[in-house]
């Protein structure tokens, strides 16, 4: 005899049309960040556009499911900052001092991040599953 539990889960799914921007934003990052990593300024800089520009679309289009938006909100952050440390490696490499800045954006992502897992994501939980 086999025991089975059966958990209920609310689940979500993310359209196609959505999911295949993120693939394709994905790709523009590792160009990017290969880029970056090579010091090919004129590819890196070029790439950071459209990472930043597919990331605050699938962000604006993700919108209405919480746990994704956060996580983009995150993630844009991310880029912002993750493109001006780049930036500021590529063209003023000799003021390290100017990567510092890029902590505020980071920071800004972790805030989000922070304010899903331990402010909104505990409030849902509980709406969702009352204690009797």
């Amino acid at each position: 005899m086999t025991n089975t539990i059966h958990i209920e889960e609310e689940l979500h799914s993310i359209p196609k049309k959505i999911r295949v921007k993120e693939n394709l934003h994905i790709i523009f990052w590792l160009l990017k960040d290969l880029s970056w990593a090579m010091l090919w300024k004129p590819i890196g800089v070029i790439m950071f556009i459209p990472t930043l520009i597919l990331s605050i679309i699938i962000t604006r289009q993700t919108r209405n499911i919480k746990s994704e938006l956060y996580h983009n909100l995150a993630v844009t952050s991310w880029i912002c900052a993750n493109g001006y440390w780049m930036i500021t490696e590529f063209f003023w490499p000799e003021n390290v001092n100017l990567r510092y800045f890029a902590s505020i954006p980071f920071s800004i992502g972790l805030s989000f991040i922070l304010f899903y897992y331990l402010v909104y994501f505990p409030k849902s939980r509980k709406k969702r599953n009352p204690v009797n």
